[in-house]
């Protein structure tokens, strides 16, 4: 069976709210273009994981008459508190106007970013848009030239030792005059075209965070609709940032998360025991008390800003949302920014189609999202340079007192996988284990998510070298693989009186934090077989 060819005018790589946004604009542009969009999860929404709260405007820019209708803008947030945690039981409520301007969430709505995604596919659909769920893209394709011109899918029924199994299927290849990547953050063909084609040349390093996030239902009397809470502080402090978050949803559930910046230093860091540990504040604790958690998810978070935004447009296609890196760190906030640059790119592509003079960065410069990034550009550097304290204190005398028109850039040039300490030049972290009740344990905790894979299949998280997580990790940095991993894929068992490097596959939630995090760059993530992973119900 030789791999089969088909063309289209525009393929998309992603259906999270960039892909659709870009695949659903480029068809009210244009109704007669051909646009097929790939999704590598099972449906449209499964690998869909956000806060989030979320700014509806790109979405009624988008769909201006059906917005209105898309059911998940159905809870408005009514408040708004921030809170500083220290350890124990103490807290300082930030006062409103002490908080950086782009936390303030009047008009927004909390809403699930999978339920809308799903909206957002069937708009597409009804648009004539070719939707392809469970079929992961796994390279790029280009011509003679250079110029990328569609992708590649891979080959289905392979066995781990690379055999073809009695239901072997050979990919295909689905070639395009304009190709559109929109992968979300990290993602593996993305990182690749920027690197083959130089698209960061001039930039910061991309900076990621690893954000949780577990649904509860909860007692009437725990429960306030529409109610917003973030916090900083407690528990990431010595050498470790970030925040948490609080959102009180319709139907007695309420999102709770933590947001773990993955520039921290001690190899000992646990972000998923950091986050069941956040749970335990009295601030966050008070309203999981006699409630019940329905699901538990995890996700990279590009959130480099403006500085690391890589260049989006190059000879064939685009790379849009969070594979660029639009995501405001100064709101925390990445859909709507993501809606934002698909909706853009399917502007640039459909002139570029009718072969008519124009420069993306023009368009770009000109947008409301480049406004808004730049707003914002010096949010994550600032505390990454500075520090919690001093970097807040920064970011509100440049967001509220000089409404961002500082003159000022602020760039963190270190790498999130270069900054770990040595294991032998810092103190272990201990951590308590889980009480069952509103801590828990990886294992339990992936039950709620959902994933799965098919079992006989290639190992989808490659190694560079073998032999580098014993023989250089684990003396350097007690391997960090082992905790820096949401979902228990790594780890070091002995077999035969030996350590051996184990890597259960089979769990992995598609976060990418090992692709980001490890600091020889030895783990690659790729795709495993069409809609292995999560299975992300309403988040």
């Amino acid at each position: 069976m030789e791999r089969e060819s088909i063309e289209y005018d525009v393929v998309v790589v992603g259906g999270g709210p960039a892909g659709l946004a870009s695949a659903c604009k480029l068809k009210q542009l244009n109704p007669n273009l051909s646009v097929c969009l790939l999704e590598k999860g099972s449906e449209i929404g499964s690998h869909i994981i956000s806060g989030a709260v979320f700014e509806p405007k790109a979405l009624f820019d988008l769909f201006p008459e059906d917005a209105k209708d898309c059911p998940t803008l159905n809870n408005a947030v009514k408040g708004d508190d921030v809170y500083f945690l220290r350890n124990g039981s103490k807290k300082i409520k930030v006062p409103s106007w002490l908080t950086p301007k782009g936390l303030h969430n009047h008009g927004n709505y909390i809403i699930s970013l999978g339920e809308l995604c799903q909206w957002l596919g069937e708009k597409a659909m009804d648009l004539g848009v070719d939707i392809f769920p469970g079929f992961p893209a796994e390279n790029y394709l280009s011509d003679e030239s250079g110029r990328v011109c569609g992708i590649a899918t891979a080959d289905m029924g392979i066995d781990k030792q690379g055999n073809q199994k009695g239901t072997w299927a050979p990919g295909m290849n689905i070639l395009a005059k304009q190709t559109i990547f929109a992968e979300g953050a990290r993602g593996h063909i993305g990182k690749q075209l920027i690197k083959d084609l130089n698209l960061d040349e001039g930039k910061s390093p991309q900076h990621f965070a690893i954000g949780f996030k577990e649904i509860w239902e909860v007692e009437n009397d725990k429960h306030s609709e529409g109610d917003v809470l973030h916090t900083i502080g407690w528990p990431l402090t010595e050498g470790a940032s970030g925040g948490g978050y609080l959102y009180h949803f319709d139907k007695n559930r309420i999102a709770v998360g933590l947001i773990v910046d993955l520039n921290y230093t001690n190899p000992y860091q646990n972000p998923f025991k950091e986050f069941q540990k956040y749970k335990l504040h009295p601030v966050i604790k008070q309203y999981l008390e006699s409630g019940k958690r329905i699901s538990y998810g995890a996700r990279a978070i590009s959130k480099g800003g403006l500085h690391s935004l890589v260049k989006m447009d190059f000879d064939g296609g685009m790379i849009v949302g969070c594979n660029a890196g639009t995501l405001n760190p100064g709101k925390i906030k990445g859909s709507h920014c993501a809606l934002q640059s698909g909706m853009l790119a399917a502007e640039y592509v459909n002139k570029i189609l009718n072969e008519e003079v124009c420069d993306f960065d023009d368009l770009f410069k000109k947008s409301a999202l480049y406004k808004e990034l730049h707003q914002s550009r010096n949010f994550s550097s600032a505390l990454h340079k500075f520090g919690l304290y001093i970097g807040s204190a920064y970011n509100f005398v440049e967001s509220n007192i000089f409404r961002n028109k500082l003159p000022i850039n602020i760039k963190d040039s270190k790498k999130d996988s270069d900054v770990l300490k040595l294991s032998g030049s810092v103190k272990a972290k201990n951590y308590s284990a889980p009480d069952n009740e509103f801590t828990f344990d990886i294992t339990s905790s992936l039950f709620l998510s959902g994933t799965n894979h098919e079992e006989d299949q290639p190992v989808h998280l490659k190694l560079s070298d073998v032999d580098i997580p014993l023989g250089e990790n684990l003396s350097k940095y007690d391997e960090p693989a082992q905790r820096f991993c949401p979902a228990g894929v790594y780890e070091i068992v002995e077999k035969e009186g030996q350590d051996y490097f184990q890597i259960n596959a089979q769990n992995c939630l598609h976060c990418k934090t090992c692709d980001i995090k490890d600091p020889a760059q030895n783990i690659t993530w790729t795709p495993p077989e069409g809609g292995g992973g999560p299975n992300y119900i309403s988040m």
